[in-house]
Formats: C-alpha cells, structure tokens, sequence
C-alpha cells in the first residue's frame, strides 16, 4: 500500500490547531479561559463506513515515443548546426554538418582505385580473349597433325592462368567498389540526420566542437504523446493488470492529475531482482509531461472489505502504549451534525469530555483515508491534537470538522501549514510577538 509521507505529521497539525483555538476563544469570559487552560483543545469527526479504493503508489519516468539519442557515425569538427531546442523535425532532416573535407579527398581516392581496377579488368579480359583465339587456332592444328601436342598443352595453361588473372582483378576491382562505398558512407555521415519524427531537445553541438562517435548532439522524439515506465515486483504482478487506471501525479503541480490506464507489462522478470516493467502511454497534448521527469503514478486495482473509514491522521502510535490507534470521543453522540452548522458554530468549542485511546487494526490504507477494525463506524475520533493527549487526564474540548475540510487540511505540507498561520497573525512563527500572542 502507499505510504503516506506527504501528509501532514501530527505536531505541524497541533500547532496549527493551537494557534486557531487562540483566534477564537472567547477572551471576555474568565471561567471559559480558565477551564481551556487546564484541559487541551483538539479536532474531532465522525467516522464513516464503506470501502476504499486498492491502489498502488509507484515512481514512473516519462519518456517521449520514439524518443532516442542522436550521435555522428564519425569524428570531425562541427561546421554548422541546423537545429535547436524545442525545434519540431521530420525524419531524414539535416541536424548536423560536419568537417568533410578529409572525406572527400579519401572518396576520390577510392575512386581512383575503382577506375585501376576496371582497367585492368579489361586489360586481362582482353588478355584472355587473345590466348583463347590462339588456343582454338593451335587446337585446329593438332588435329591436323600440324601441330606439336606440347604447343598445344603450353597455350592450354596460359589460357587458364589467364582465366585466374581475370578472376583476381575483378575480385580486386569489387574491392575497390567496395572501398568507394564505405568512403561515400563516410562522407554521407558528415551530414548528421534526424531518424525520427519528433522535437529536438538536450541539443550538445556547437560549431568548431570536435565530435565522435560516443557524443551525443541530441535527443528527438514525440512530446505529444509520452511513456511512462514503472518498476512491479513479482508481488503486484499477480494483481496489476493492463487496462487498469492509472492516476498520474506531476510533482510540480499537485493539482494536475492525468488519467490514463496500462498499456502492456513486460512478461519477463529480472532474474536478480525479479521486478519487471509496466507502460502508461498517454496523449500529452498539453506538454504538462515532461520527458525525464517523475511522476506519482497510482494504479487502481480494485476495491477493499467494507469497514469503518477515518482521515489517515486520526491514526496514532501512542508513544506510551507502543500501539496503533484513534482516539475516540466516547460521550459525543449523533445530536451533532456538522453539515447543519453554521460557520460560527463549526468555528466553537465545546466541552470537555473524556477521550479515550482505542487500539485498532488497519485492514485497507489509501493516500488520504484507511480502512480500521476496532471502533464503532459513527464515533467521534480525534483528527488533530492527538499529542496533546498523551499523559493527560482523557479529558478535552473539541470542535467538529468536516471530511472534506479534514482531507484539503491532509494534502497540505508543513510549509504551508505555517504559511497559513503567518498570514492570520501577520507574524512570522516563532517571532516574540507570535509567542506572546
């Protein structure tokens, strides 16, 4: 199950919960401040119940389709550069002109071999042709007794020196075409192309930059349509399968959620850590991806057992009893109903009344709410204050809040948490004037 290390720790919610219990107290009655001195102020909320959604909070990095890495095939200087960062290319378009003036005169050269070798191609076919005439005339002879048979047995071995002559200069003439080829390839190579569709990005080439074949110039690739790859254990392979949703979190902009589902799952596991690869394929014609960065990616699987619901931070490891548990408001009843207040009456408190610590066993957890065996599904549980309790006498005010308060309150950091309360006290937190307030 994910964890939930982006919510907000306890003690950054109970200063918080602190300071707003100083913004509305009621300082004109002295039995009121009274009382609130000798006993902690928390947050209370009703629990529900129902089931969670089963998800699995992985890292994903994007990556753009077809993206690849463009390098030269030879080593030369840079003359000129075509292209530059976010430019759209197609594929076969010039990026890259390098230095090819070594490589023109190594294909001229290698011409000039291939025009040797032709000639002396035809020099022994002409060669051959003569000695096979000669051959025929000798032969005609000797069979009219004209003739010496070792006449006709010397001009028999010429003929097939001959034939072997012929047979190495056009081996020699195809090497020699061979060579052209590879010089032409050469220089065609000083023209570095682009071998993809897509859009130029992490361009290193400048001109006069000496360049082999181990220096990446750039990387290519469609941006408006990207992969995400994740990393399954051999565990979530038995429960993540393709076709399942998939929410994309960017780390810039927590507000941006991109719905997408799997596209396909490696069928091989890595056989020293037995993990394999999932793809997420999405349009992003927004550009809110980016290829390289990460991103929160949570699959949905499923759904849990049905049980009592309660905000992640009403969870608390009591530092005492060494256990996970709520704390509940055992006399609060059902004569409450937050949804029927008014704002200053969500904004009171009430109390005391006693609180008591429950053990309980976490049977589902999501990023915000987690399914728990133990308590009622209608009680009151504590959602802030929780460390106020600890070594007290089970007593406390409380005033009621909302799921949907409770949860915006869950997705906030730390940060703003004190961002918050600077700006309602016009003080920066820990300043004199802060404390004494």
């Amino acid at each position: 199950m994910p964890s939930n290390s982006n919510y907000l720790p306890i003690y950054t919610l109970g200063i918080l919960l602190f300071f707003s219990a100083c913004g509305t107290g009621d300082n004109s009655d002295d039995q009121n401040d009274e009382e609130l001195s000798r006993a902690p102020t928390v947050e209370v909320l009703r629990a529900g119940y129902g089931s969670l959604p089963l998800e699995e909070r992985l890292t994903g990095v994007v990556s753009a389709r077809n993206q690849t890495e463009i390098y030269p095939e030879i080593t030369a200087p840079v003359t000129e550069v075509y292209v530059n960062n976010g430019d759209p290319v197609k594929k076969g378009d010039p990026l890259v002109k390098l230095r090819d003036t070594e490589f023109r005169e190594r294909l001229n050269q290698a011409e000039s071999g291939y025009e040797i070798a032709q000639a002396r191609e035809r020099q022994a076919l002409t060669s051959l042709n003569q000695l096979e005439v000669r051959l025929n005339r000798v032969s005609t002879l000797a069979d009219r007794q004209m003739e010496s048979a070792s006449e006709l047995e010397q001009v028999q071995a010429e003929v097939e020196s001959a034939k072997a002559n012929l047979a190495l200069v056009r081996a020699q003439k195809n090497q020699a075409a061979s060579i052209v080829e590879e010089q032409r390839s050469a220089l065609d190579n000083t023209m570095v192309r682009a071998t993809t569709d897509g859009v130029v990005g992490l361009r290193n080439a400048e001109i006069g930059q000496q360049v082999s074949s181990s220096t990446r110039l750039f990387e290519i690739g469609d941006t408006d349509n990207v992969k995400i790859q994740v990393v399954l254990t051999e565990r979530m392979t038995g429960y993540i399968e393709i076709g399942q949703t998939a929410n994309l979190t960017v780390a810039s902009t927590q507000d941006t959620v991109v719905q997408a589902s799997i596209t396909r799952i490696s069928p091989f596991l890595n056989p020293i850590s037995h993990t394999t690869q999932a793809d997420i394929e999405v349009s992003n014609e927004g550009g809110v991806l980016r290829p390289g960065m990460y991103v929160s990616v949570d699959i949905l699987y499923g759904e849990s057992q049905q049980a009592t619901l309660v905000p992640n931070n009403a969870l608390y490891d009591h530092p005492r009893e060494g256990m996970l548990g709520v704390y509940v408001a055992s006399a609060l009843g059902t004569e409450f109903n937050v949804d029927d207040m008014d704002e200053e009456e969500q904004n009171s408190i009430f109390g005391p009344t006693s609180v008591t610590f429950v053990p309980v066993d976490v049977v589902a957890k999501g990023r915000e709410v987690s399914g728990i065996e133990g308590i009622a599904d209608d009680a009151w549980i504590v959602t802030m204050g929780q460390n106020m309790l600890v070594g007290g006498d089970n007593m406390a005010h409380f005033r009621m809040t909302g799921w949907e308060h409770m949860l915006d309150l869950q997705q906030l950091h730390a940060r703003d948490i004190f961002q918050i309360i600077e700006e309602k006290y016009q003080q920066p937190i820990g300043s004199a004037e802060s404390a004494g307030g």
